[in-house]
């Protein structure tokens, strides 16, 4: 094993463990982890860490920069809400899916032009007003909103999702600077991972620009929890958990960037499991042991979307105007035919359990993900503060395409 990999936790995938060899053959980079949640990404492995010594890596934190999640218990007890009403109304006022805009458009101070704000705009000016448009939607692919139930039966809400289109194009407009091609563009997917020296003009930059989106992350997150308690009847929020897993942080004078990687602290941090299985609330034992105070972000895919949804297929028809002329469409859709699961007898078995699923699809089944007790059980630094359990789950629907790679 390469001599920077501290430490490698369950059994790695054969792709992120090359992966992430390729990331620690840069001169700068001076020690990696693996967690047990591994699974191939863009560049660098979803369950990746790797210390960077005076640079940083865009492609390692990835397109969908400080997605993360917030979950909060509140006052109530789970059984004494109406599930399946407060799920059809989260999923009728939150506004889920690929380029949304939020219907009811809001201000925050992360908004507020600054500096900030002013670099961002020399590099795209489309960006401010995309990041307005957006803030409080919540995206497709694994993000959602959730209503979970502890050990005591109390009522917990959770959101995951990151920095949107924000984000994504502020990650792919570095990770093109870096390969010498302009701001504005589409990325081109290399395993070559893009790494800046911080100290550079473009290394600060995309550090500054970075935590600009983790704090646009926290800000979309803290609407869409505000929105859904509002929902509940605005209880009381006991306690709140809110940490980002696609981020580079400062730590010791080193870039640590952690891709689909949750920092392991005094401080509570949430993990995510698959819809019909168990979340938790954790904090560290204070046991680095090799794994750069990180912990899994969730259970871990076992299975591509594509194998289980199915393949993407293009569908042309035609539809009539208000006026009575017609005209024709062009979407994609996924061709059921060639997907490893039946999710419509997946939403009845999650049923029978007591868990009400709104949206999603086939490729966030439960069977595609590893089981994340066992994750867990990987890694002896994590004490679990609170298991918790589903009860309900929104999603964007199963034919909405995420575009987010990590």
């Amino acid at each position: 094993m390469n001599e920077k990999l501290r430490a490698v936790f369950g059994d790695p995938d054969e792709g992120a463990l090359r992966q992430i060899e390729t990331c620690l053959a840069d001169d700068r980079a001076v020690a990696g982890a693996l967690m047990a949640d591994n699974h191939l990404g863009y560049s660098m492995p979803i369950g990746g860490v790797v210390a960077y010594k005076g640079a940083i890596s865009p492609s390692g934190v990835g397109f969908d920069i400080a997605c993360g999640n917030k979950a909060v218990r509140t006052d109530i007890r789970a059984e004494e809400i109406e599930v399946e009403r407060v799920m059809r109304e989260i999923e009728r006022r939150v506004a889920f899916g690929l380029g949304r805009k939020n219907p009811e458009p809001v201000e925050a101070p992360v908004l507020e032009i600054d500096e900030r704000w002013k670099a961002v705009r020399e590099l795209d000016p489309s960006l401010h007003k995309l990041a307005r448009d957006q803030l409080g939607t919540v995206g497709s692919g694994n993000h959602y909103v959730d209503l979970l139930a502890d050990e005591e039966g109390r009522l917990w809400v959770a959101c995951h999702f990151g920095s949107r289109g924000f984000g994504h194009r502020v990650a792919s407009g570095f990770i093109n600077l870096a390969a010498g091609k302009p701001f504005k563009g589409h990325a081109r997917e290399s395993e070559e991972p893009a790494v800046l020296d911080v100290g550079s003009a473009r290394g600060d930059l995309y550090v500054t620009l970075m935590e600009l989106a983790g704090e646009y992350a926290y800000a979309g997150r803290d609407l869409v929890i505000d929105q859904v308690l509002r929902i509940l009847g605005r209880p009381i929020a006991q306690e709140s958990v809110h940490c980002h897993h696609n981020f580079a942080w400062l730590e010791n004078g080193l870039y640590v960037v952690r891709k689909g990687a949750t920092p392991l602290t005094n401080e509570p941090a949430f993990i995510g499991g698959s819809m019909g299985d168990i979340s938790v609330v954790v904090r560290g034992t204070g046991e680095d042991i090799g794994a750069l105070a990180s912990a899994p972000h969730g259970a871990g895919r076992l299975v591509s979307r594509t194998k289980a949804a199915g393949k993407w297929k293009k569908v042309t028809g035609t539809r009539r105007r208000p006026d009575g002329s017609t005209y024709t469409f062009r979407r994609r859709v996924r061709d059921k035919s060639t997907a490893l699961v039946d999710f419509e007898q997946v939403k009845r078995e999650l049923s029978g359990r007591g868990i009400t699923v709104v949206g999603a699809g086939a490729d966030e089944a439960p069977e595609v993900y590893k089981d994340l007790a066992g994750v867990l059980a990987q890694h002896s630094n994590i004490q679990v503060e609170h298991t918790l359990r589903p009860i309900g789950v929104v999603m964007a629907g199963e034919d909405v395409l995420d575009p987010y790679k990590d």
